[in-house]
């Protein structure tokens, strides 16, 4: 099968996913759009030594793209991070969701006032269901951090939820 063709399935197939990874992290359609378009980007140009590396592996090309797709959001945070603009407004408190799509407002929501280390140890643990060494693989940190993360994002987000976490998934 021709290179750019077997590319092209490989994307096709796994942009989706990506993408719902991508929104998780950043909470932000586009620069998820970016992140997802950049990463395909980066693997369309080793895609010739992926494929002779791994083989047949979907796994392992996954799991390639999911760390090519964290470091680019990582990396897009430090980037960023001269030109936040720092405000004394505090955004209303979302109301009780009434169905699945509010659900996942509100906790784009709390996920986006969590910083990017942790949002991405949340999201590729409860998401992707990935365990504490992958987890760590993929961010370059020891286990242990990554548990120190999980313990005080999931803590965060409980403060962020407050008295409305336990209606929100008892519907």
């Amino acid at each position: 099968m021709e290179q750019g063709l077997e590319f092209e399935q490989f994307a096709s197939s796994r942009a989706h996913r990506l993408f719902q990874v991508a929104y998780l992290m950043c909470g932000d359609w586009h620069q998820a759009q970016d992140l997802v378009q950049t990463t395909l980007a980066k693997m369309f140009s080793v895609w010739s030594r992926l494929r002779r590396g791994g083989g047949d592996d979907g796994p392992t090309i996954d799991a390639y793209a999911r760390k090519v797709l964290l470091r680019n959001y990582l990396s897009q945070k430090r980037l960023r991070k001269s030109s936040e603009i720092v405000t004394t407004d505090l955004p209303e408190q979302a109301s009780t969701p009434n169905d699945g799509g509010e659900l996942r407002l509100v906790m784009v929501a709390a996920l986006k006032q969590l910083p990017p280390r942790s949002r991405a140890v949340v999201v590729l643990r409860y998401l992707e269901d990935h365990s504490i060494e992958a987890v760590a693989d993929m961010l370059g940190i020891s286990p242990g951090a990554v548990k120190s993360l999980n313990f005080r994002s999931l803590a965060k987000l409980r403060e962020i939820l407050g008295e409305d976490r336990e209606s929100l998934f008892h519907r």
